[in-house]
């Protein structure tokens, strides 16, 4: 038999995690059985439980790829050195992307609820949020070699308070429908101190 292309492997791979965040959005993510998924992906049982166990390991496998991107982002504005606010910025625009109706922030508020009710999805919702947080630690880390945060600043403290900074953005944008990006980067510049380095609104929060 012809061996199959990682090209393939990878398609169906995605196919797969299409199908779950269609369900999810639909149902939610409680509710959504691995049925659910089968059915929405039109592949037999034996193809999608070749690559995912369950429903745990398939949000493991979404929320890494985001984590992913929001790291990729952060290496990029550091790499770019452009100041912290910048870098926070750059993260509270890819956030605000994905606070929509299908946004996978909105699918993440789910996974939390979980991973509070269910061990296996609380490991690895664990591990999930403790590589961004990871990355976040890193942008610290680099914000103090650049000056942008005093240099006997707690790299580690301080990256777990920019990422609760980025996530608590998500959170109020979707409850609340506010901030928007511009007033949330004018707060965490006057938290660091620094003046706008782009056009920004007037728009203000009542």
């Amino acid at each position: 038999m012809p061996r199959v292309s990682e090209a393939h492997l990878a398609a169906r791979r995605q196919q797969i995690l299409d199908a779950a965040l269609t369900c999810f959005r639909r149902n939610g993510f409680h509710t959504t059985s691995m049925q659910d998924v089968i059915a929405e992906a039109g592949l037999s049982v034996g193809a999608v439980y070749r690559y995912f166990r369950g429903k745990s390991e398939i949000i493991a496998a979404i929320v890494e790829g985001y984590a992913r991107e929001v790291g990729e982002t952060l290496t990029v504005s550091a790499g770019r050195d452009r100041h912290l606010a910048d870098a926070m910025r750059d993260a509270i625009d890819l956030i605000e992307s994905s606070t929509g109706p299908d946004g996978i922030m909105r699918l993440a508020v789910q996974v939390w609820a979980e991973a509070i009710r269910d061990e296996t999805t609380g490991a690895l919702v664990k591990r999930v949020y403790q590589t961004m947080r990871a990355n976040f630690v890193r942008l610290a880390r680099h914000a103090v070699d650049t000056g942008d945060l005093p240099e006997d600043a707690d790299a580690d403290a301080a990256g777990a308070a920019l990422l609760s900074l980025v996530l608590g953005y998500g959170l109020q944008r979707m409850l609340t429908g506010r901030p928007d990006p511009d007033t949330y980067e004018r707060g965490l510049r006057a938290i660091f101190g620094t003046r706008a380095s782009r056009s920004t609104s007037a728009a203000t929060v009542p």
